[in-house]
């Protein structure tokens, strides 16, 4: 029918890191947002996340969201605490900082909320995706 198509083949995946080194990415990607891709020499993904993450992150608390507490008593908040922390050493920081105290009557409390969640979890994708690249997987 037609001309084949000249697009390169793709390269298998070779490892760039054994299985403790790979570790050592992703514990770099989750105490600084990109910190993973950056090790891993994809600079231009790793300043994306870099710059992103704790920007969203903060736009979360500047929307008067909250930081919550991990209570086991009340899953859905034990939860949205896991998603939190999956920011890393920006958490670490506003909290030490007393930031994120949250003001329910705010309008903007909900967004500054799903911010704050969405950057944790984002950044948990992240860690797995730099741990893929680290395995050769990507």
């Amino acid at each position: 029918m037609g001309k084949a198509s000249k697009r390169p083949r793709a390269r298998p995946a070779t490892p760039t890191a054994d299985s403790g080194q790979a570790w050592l990415v992703c514990l770099a990607a989750w105490v600084v947002p990109g910190a993973g891709h950056l090790w891993l020499g994809r600079v231009r993904q790793g300043v994306i996340f870099l710059v992103t993450l704790p920007l969203m992150f903060a736009i979360g608390l500047w929307l008067d969201g909250r930081i919550f507490p991990f209570e086991p008593s009340e899953p859905l908040v034990a939860l949205a605490s896991l998603a939190d922390i999956g920011i890393g050493t920006v958490y670490l920081v506003a909290r030490a900082a007393g930031l994120g105290a949250g003001n329910v009557v705010a309008v903007t409390y909900e967004y500054g909320n799903s911010f704050l969640i969405v950057a944790g979890l984002l950044n948990a994708l992240v860690v797995i995706d730099a741990y893929d690249v680290a395995l050769g997987r990507k």
